[in-house]
């Protein structure tokens, strides 16, 4: 092999690389070992990890995952299923792509949606960009400073490099200001908006007006969401967005050290071709029977690279499996059971910690669901180290100053009033 591309040792490939980033020596490898021995290996660097009880939330859920997911999504036909371009025997993850795609269209109201995308984040960049492609000749878009710290920053990475000029909403009394929004409107040169359903402070935002202003200026509303509070809060159809993104990992994907996630996306019809990612479509075949088949497909390989939306190679298609089973096992009755545990306990939380009197409520009017902020009168740092080491991951600190709490279903009364218990005695 090396002498077919023309060099004579090894070493040689790696002359570029400056010598003292160079290993020197073996490598110091271990011994062989059997599988028992394997196992108890991986077993004792698990028990390093520690296992806190959850009590933050910031784009990260600890939902219930039910137990049939996991078993159902390791069967063969999906484990090692890829991308499905010859749907003649790719028709069981055809078919659960549009199912979920379906439901991802009954959570958000809006006509279509594609089959999944790497996670929330790179969701809303995606939708930058298709702002931008779907009203031409403005530059700018607007960002919310309310929506949760690293989707700005995965936006703006993208808007850098593709040239896209940032612009910002202030978040007033908790919530994006319609009022900035206008103000920034009135120059005439905005793409597109991106506002979130719930907010980094928790609260469920109220956008009466945004969508009015937001087309008179013939420029797209995107709404980034938490698609499990979708079940029980204003949808982005209602608001009359164009877009909604968000992650899907609310919809039982169990929190894992940062992944895999899964971002969705799902539009207005007349926007569907400008839309980033594959659509599953239905049909029938020659012989009249109900078949799944790829449309749509405006990916760089698939036609001409410039002309293409996307680059995402990628659909986190496993992901979507898991989802689509979870929102079928749940249905509407079940995602508002989810809520509501959800919100009586945060809403439980919240008025403990306030009973301690270490704590001042930020935001006493605004309604959130499951997730809340408060401003401790001590230091931040030192409440979450201290409910650390009790067991707790709780109180994460926000650039306001403020401490983050969320509660799911997943936390008992007897946890909460624990943690409670924690922060009176510290």
């Amino acid at each position: 092999m090396l002498d077919r591309i023309g060099v004579k040792k090894l070493e040689d490939l790696y002359s570029d690389v400056p010598a003292e980033f160079l290993k020197k020596g073996a490598y110091a490898l271990p011994d062989a070992m059997s599988e028992q021995e394997i196992r108890d290996y991986f077993a004792s660097l698990e028990a390093m990890n520690a296992s806190l009880k959850v009590f933050v939330g910031q784009g990260a859920y600890d939902h219930y995952t039910p137990a049939v997911i996991p078993y159902l999504c390791s069967r063969s036909e999906f484990l090692t299923a890829y991308t499905p371009y010859q749907c003649e025997i790719s028709q069981g993850t055809l078919r659960y792509i549009f199912e979920y795609q379906s439901m991802i269209c009954a959570l958000t109201g809006l006509d279509v949606s594609n089959a999944s995308m790497y996670d929330g984040p790179t969701a809303a960049a995606e939708a930058m960009k298709m702002a931008i492609a779907c009203t031409r000749k403005k530059t700018r878009v607007l960002l919310s400073k309310a929506l949760l710290p690293h989707v700005i920053k995965v936006v703006e990475t993208y808007a850098k490099f593709h040239g896209v000029e940032m612009g910002y909403l202030d978040a007033s009394e908790g919530q994006t200001s319609l009022q900035a929004l206008r103000e920034e409107l009135s120059r005439g040169d905005v793409a597109g908006v991106i506002v979130p359903s719930v907010n980094r402070y928790g609260i469920i935002e109220d956008h009466s007006g945004f969508a009015d202003a937001i087309h008179a200026e013939k420029a797209i509303l995107v709404e980034y969401c938490d698609p499990s509070a979708l079940a029980v809060v204003k949808t982005p159809g209602e608001w009359g967005a164009d877009i909604a993104v968000g992650d899907g990992q609310s919809l039982g994907l169990p929190l894992c050290y940062g992944g895999p996630y899964v971002g969705f996306m799902a539009v207005k019809k007349e926007h569907m071709r400008k839309m980033p990612g594959r659509i599953v479509g239905q049909t029938v075949d020659k012989e009249g029977r109900r078949v799944f088949v790829l449309t749509l497909q405006a990916r760089e390989q698939h036609i001409k690279r410039e002309k293409a939306t996307s680059n995402i190679c990628s659909n986190e298609s496993l992901m979507a499996l898991w989802v689509t089973i979870y929102l079928s096992l749940m249905g509407p009755e079940g995602l508002r059971e989810v809520n509501r545990i959800s919100s009586d306990g945060a809403h439980y939380l919240k008025a403990e910690l306030l009973k301690t009197g270490k704590f001042d409520d930020v935001f006493p009017d605004k309604p959130f669901l499951k997730e809340f902020v408060l401003k401790p009168k001590a230091f931040p740092g030192l409440l979450q180290k201290r409910l650390e080491e009790a067991g707790f991951f709780a109180a994460l600190d926000t650039e306001e100053g403020y401490v983050s709490f969320c509660v799911t279903e997943k936390r008992s009364k007897e946890e909460t009033d624990r943690l409670v218990a924690i922060v009176k005695e510290g």
